[in-house]
């Protein structure tokens, strides 16, 4: 998978937010063999776990960092927190949120367009987080992103892909750009149907740091995303109104 002329072997992407302990963090990113984890400046630089302990630990991963705008509202907010982030982990990338609902936590989309206009102009490489809108992708494409991600439902609900016909027209009509599932997947196998679709990857982190068991389910999600994508890679076969038999019975005998 190539993010940014980046080549990335893994296709699961993995949020740090949110879990038991540090070292359930390190262990769960491990089992997943993620290769990037995403880092929200805001929301941990608010809390205990602030500081350099916390950038010690996601560096010692040996991952690359996605930071995010996750918190943010407004295009100003976004745009100030992408070049804080920028500062800190010394990367171009970010993904780029700005929440236009607070109970779904829908993407404004119209501020996310703005601001990732402005951020490509900056030499930013953006990652937005954005509904299955065609429109909307088009102009973020327009705007100088390379990625889209899309989510399946509101973030941490678990409800999986809610609109299936969206997702795959979304797919269909941006063939060469990737695409990652991004918010409301609860199990692997959520994760393993986005990529059978023909997704590259999927972002997780509720679904993992909220489990009984995180690094267990860690490593499924990271079975069901090869799963996934080797079937895509094999060639599902359609879905069909009637039934088609397994066994032909064309010149076959059969008893009077």
């Amino acid at each position: 998978m190539q993010l940014y002329g980046a080549q990335v072997g893994s296709r699961l992407l993995l949020g740090t937010a949110r879990y038991p302990s540090p070292a359930v963090l390190a262990e769960a990113v491990r089992a997943s063999r993620s290769e990037i984890v995403t880092v929200s400046l805001r929301r941990e630089s608010g809390n205990e776990r602030s500081g350099q302990a916390f950038w010690a630990l996601i560096r010692g991963l040996g991952v690359r960092v996605l930071p995010n705008t996750a918190g943010c509202h407004s295009v100003k907010e976004a745009v100030t927190t992408a070049h804080m982030a920028r500062e800190v982990f010394g990367t171009p990338w970010i993904k780029l949120e700005v929440i236009g609902e607070d109970d779904t936590l829908q993407p404004d989309v119209f501020g996310l367009t703005e601001a990732a206009r402005i951020l490509s102009a900056e030499g930013f490489e953006v990652f937005p987080y954005t509904t299955e809108d065609l429109v909307v992708a088009e102009r973020l494409v327009e705007a100088g992103c390379r990625v889209l991600m899309p989510w399946g439902a509101p973030i941490g609900s678990g409800r999986g892909l809610n609109n299936l016909f969206g997702l795959r027209t979304l797919r269909a009509r941006f063939p060469e750009i990737p695409l990652i599932i991004d918010a409301g997947l609860g199990v692997p196998s959520h994760a393993a149907q986005a990529l059978e679709m023909g997704y590259d990857a999927v972002l997780i982190n509720t679904a993992v740091a909220q489990a009984v068991k995180p690094v267990a389910m860690a490593a499924a999600f990271a079975q069901a995303v090869a799963a996934g994508r080797a079937a895509w890679e094999a060639g599902p076969i359609e879905a069909r109104d009637f039934a088609a038999p397994s066994t032909p019975v064309i010149g076959t005998a059969f008893r009077q």
